[in-house]
């Protein structure tokens, strides 16, 4: 059996959790938690302290564990370094020993010394390693503004660690560390952006989805799933609550007037949300509402919906407008599931002329012309959940 590499790490800067101060620890626990369940089944072991993270690894599974790491919130950058004693000779050996593995045209070396007691500063550090590089490896030249190739070496207590390319994390915040989220999420673009943009910020999320069966179809619900899996990959273990919503919305469609059949539907969805948020143990609603760009959408269409419910609702997506929330959709691998050709609720009943400008008022005269305390009861009694695990492939035995 091949064993854990002791000379290479995984070297993980952790950027804006540096700015925490009393509960800095409480970010990196989070982090580390959060890596060690993306990395279950792998052979790695982890290192904490307040200012970086180092994760020892098996070669085999070495893309494996970048290929996880790139997905976990909190992490701002990382890079694969070569780990020496702190001592000087071992240090300039290690140096000696990877010349041959690069390849150089220009180069600078850049020293960090936060173990004070090491016996040369950080700037002669760095000039003796750069005469020590010039004399090894010909034809080669220093450059300190635009070098192809930088010996980082930073020097710490016990060991330094020395690497040559560094590589940007996704950032934010752990998953978990600002609580849980209910996220409305349809099938459409906007919302698995939202979920993934909340999740960013340290929102730990379960979803809800909107049915109507049978004018909707499960097809719908299948392309909901897939966009719940996505996100899974950048966060811990997902319930899907699947709302029967096909009573309540067959009722605004046959009492109310028309041009205020979305709005209503939309504060209805908003007092099942507010409910759910207080049964699942959730702090806000997040959703994918985009400023304009559709009539429940509008600022006065946001007002009067938002009305039903005292719970924050977080819109992540507000100010981005189609072309930034397509360009995340893409990066995040949602946007082809997105517009796969399947409708869902919030589609299916959309009048010609839904009213842009709503008034409250004429709002709680509709909503007067059916029961629907009742049927939001109801609803609650009958939701589904699914499961979305990390390690759960097939869903069809729930559907």
């Amino acid at each position: 059996m091949e064993k854990i590499d002791m000379n290479r790490v995984i070297l993980i800067k952790y950027g804006e959790l540096t700015t925490k101060k009393d509960n800095r620890k409480v970010f990196i626990n989070a982090l580390y938690n959060n890596i060690s369940n993306k990395l279950k089944g792998l052979d790695y072991h982890i290192e904490k302290d307040l200012s970086r993270m180092y994760i020892e690894f098996n070669e085999k599974d070495l893309e494996k564990i970048l290929d996880k790491i790139n997905h976990v919130f909190g992490i701002h950058a990382y890079t694969v370094a070569y780990k020496v004693n702190s001592d000087i000779k071992d240090i300039e050996e290690l140096i000696l020993d990877v010349l041959p593995k690069i390849e150089i045209e220009t180069f600078k070396v850049e020293t960090k010394r936060s173990d004070k007691l090491f016996p040369i500063e950080s700037t002669e550090f760095s000039k003796r390693i750069g005469s020590l590089i010039l004399k090894n490896k010909h034809n080669i030249k220093v450059d300190v503004h635009h070098p192809k190739t930088v010996f980082h070496i930073e020097i710490r207590k016990d060991y330094t660690y020395i690497y040559f390319e560094e590589y940007m994390g996704i950032g934010g915040y752990p998953v978990g560390t600002q609580g849980k989220g209910l996220l409305m999420l349809s099938g459409g673009i906007d919302s698995p952006v939202a979920g993934y943009l909340s999740m960013k910020r340290g929102i730990n999320i379960d979803c809800v989805y909107f049915e109507a069966i049978p004018h909707t179809s499960i097809e719908a619900r299948n392309k909901v799933i897939e966009l719940a899996k996505k996100l899974l990959t950048y966060g811990n273990n997902i319930n899907l609550y699947v709302v029967p919503f096909t009573e309540i919305q067959e009722a605004i469609y046959k009492n109310c007037d028309k041009e205020y059949v979305i709005t209503i539907m939309r504060r209805m969805m908003y007092r099942i949300m507010e409910k759910l948020v207080h049964k699942y143990n959730a702090h806000v609603i997040i959703n994918g509402e985009s400023i304009g760009q559709v009539a429940s959408q509008t600022l006065t269409s946001m007002e009067v919906i938002n009305s039903v419910t005292n719970l924050p609702v977080i819109r992540p997506v507000a100010c981005l407008d189609k072309l930034e929330i397509i360009s995340i959709a893409e990066k995040i691998d949602t946007y082809n599931i997105s517009i796969l050709p399947y409708e869902d609720c919030c589609t299916v009943f959309v009048p010609r002329h839904p009213v842009i400008n709503p008034k409250l008022d004429k709002c709680i005269i509709e909503e007067e012309k059916f029961d629907y305390n009742m049927m939001i009861d109801n609803i609650i009694n009958n939701i589904m959940t699914i499961k979305i695990l990390d390690k759960q492939d097939d869903y069809d035995g729930l559907l």
